[in-house]
């Protein structure tokens, strides 16, 4: 099969003229998603590795920001990015197995676990047209399960874990759905616990009271949204209760996002969007200072608001949270159980093992945009460091570290391990090697430009400063550094 079409004349298989590419920036993919990723939860496999290795409870945003990225270079034209990024995928998805809570193995890399993965999101996005009213037809849904069955073929070496043609896929997705799905504890987090507490995106974190109102209730509209639009054999089995009216709020809320046809072409960029809810409001990009200008005023209002209301609570105005934030006036230091819970703990699982500075690794390689073996120097550098967590602070000897554990335990974490990971990560950064950080290099790995107190010599960053900021952020647990939002943000 070609990499870019079938046959001559037929839309391309990847690339902004391909059928997947026409969907990029449809609003209706933000349902869509949610809805594949808990069928995917679903799937026993997938659901146990997504609890033990994955950071969309503690940190959705930053996945769901490097999941649109890599689907972005996926299915883009560039053949070679393509392939690049797959190998990226597969050596992610290699580093992790385990056995679920009823010690059934499973492995990231399984076949038809990663066929299922992609089964969900084709499934997901013919569902999403026909419950907007604009149904696919049969040819286009045709070449839409080509470019997906390409994708897994890119990312696995071959397609033959799904069927090769349409018929056969909805007899294999109606068989998985039926015998294999399963209410797994990811697909109940995703549904039930997620969306009551999602933390507000990097950019909205300054305004908690407004982003607690506006979740309180789009939290439960979206799940039970989510729920309405599963198949209702999964729903069957796993018990899912439907709130009364969810399938016509369901109905409505794709009938409007697919109203999104009628704007004007390019309107809505869907990458343009996930980057501005990641930038971090001490960040130098114009748009972070003119959302956190509009927060600022909207924060005002609404304690005026609280005033004047008769039936207003506590009017205090919301904490200020810019003394502690990067690039505030001051330096915030966290408690120690804050910085178990918004940093240690990147799983969200309520302790801290070699997964959760796995995930560390992960996201520092993704931003660096790492190839091998800059990335496993750099996960061999957090591994020694895990190791020298545990023997310092797992005193009951189970293997992992609980927020008591850390508590109780000297609140310095520097020790020789930590100090070389901070090197390791200073020289996969120094990506021409010449020994200093220059401000692209910064930039690749922080998004934003050099940090407001360090020391910096003919525009670059010297190795001392770059390891100190580490250092005072991960044994101090400080605030300001540049890691916090690099490594606390949602």
């Amino acid at each position: 099969m070609s990499d870019t079409t079938t046959t001559t004349g037929e839309a391309p298989l990847f690339g902004p003229e391909s059928t997947f590419g026409s969907f990029f920036d449809d609003p209706r993919w933000a349902l869509a998603m949610i809805r594949a990723t808990v069928l995917e939860a679903a799937h026993p496999q997938i659901g146990a590795a997504l609890v033990d290795h994955s950071t969309f409870l503690a940190h959705p945003w930053r996945r769901l920001r490097n999941t649109f990225l890599s689907m972005r270079r996926m299915f883009g034209s560039d053949a070679s990015e393509r392939e690049r990024e797959a190998a990226r995928l597969n050596r992610l998805h290699a580093r992790m197995s385990g056995s679920d809570s009823r010690d059934r193995p499973y492995d990231a890399t399984d076949r038809a676990a990663r066929a299922w993965v992609v089964a969900t999101l084709f499934e997901s996005a013919v569902t999403m047209c026909r419950l907007s009213g604009q149904p696919l037809d049969q040819d286009t849904m045709e070449r839409m399960y080509a470019e997906y069955r390409a994708f897994l073929a890119a990312l696995d070496g071959d397609a033959t874990a799904l069927p090769e043609d349409l018929g056969g896929f909805w007899r294999y997705f109606d068989g998985v759905v039926e015998n294999e799905l399963e209410n797994t504890e990811a697909a109940r987090v995703i549904l039930y616990r997620l969306f009551d507490h999602l933390p507000a995106p990097a950019l909205l974190d300054g305004a908690p009271a407004l982003w607690a109102a506006g979740r309180s209730v789009a939290g439960p509209l979206l799940g039970a949204i989510t729920v309405a639009s599963l198949p209702e054999p999964y729903r069957r089995r796993a018990g899912l209760p439907e709130m009364p009216g969810a399938p016509a709020l369901m109905q409505g809320a794709y009938l409007a996002a697919g109203l999104a046809r009628f704007l004007p072409q390019g309107w809505i960029n869907a990458e343009s969007i996930i980057e501005v809810l990641s930038l971090s409001p001490g960040s130098d990009d114009p748009r972070a200072r003119t959302v956190a200008a509009l927060g600022s005023r909207m924060r005002r209002a609404a304690a005026l608001l609280r005033l004047l209301s008769p039936l207003g609570g506590d009017p205090s105005p919301e904490p200020d949270r810019a003394a502690s934030a990067p690039g505030g006036p001051g330096e915030g230091r966290r408690a120690a159980e804050d910085f178990f819970r918004e940093v240690l703990d990147q799983t969200g699982d309520g302790h801290v093992d070699w997964p959760d500075l796995a995930a560390m690794a992960r996201e520092l390689a993704t931003r660096l945009d790492l190839d091998e073996p800059e990335e496993t120097r750099l996960y061999d550098a957090f591994a020694a460091w895990w190791r020298e967590l545990q023997a310092a602070l797992d005193t009951d000897g189970d293997g992992r570290v609980s927020a008591g554990e850390y508590a109780a335990a000297v609140p310095s974490l520097a020790g020789p391990a930590l100090i070389r990971a901070a090197e390791v990560l200073f020289d996969v950064t120094d990506k021409d090697g010449s020994g200093t950080i220059d401000a692209d290099e910064y930039r690749a790995l922080f998004r934003t430009a050099f940090h407001r107190d360090l020391a910096t010599v003919d525009g670059t960053c010297s190795r001392s400063a770059f390891v100190g900021d580490f250092l005072s952020f991960m044994s101090g647990r400080r605030t300001s550094t540049p890691y916090d939002p690099l490594l606390a943000d949602a």
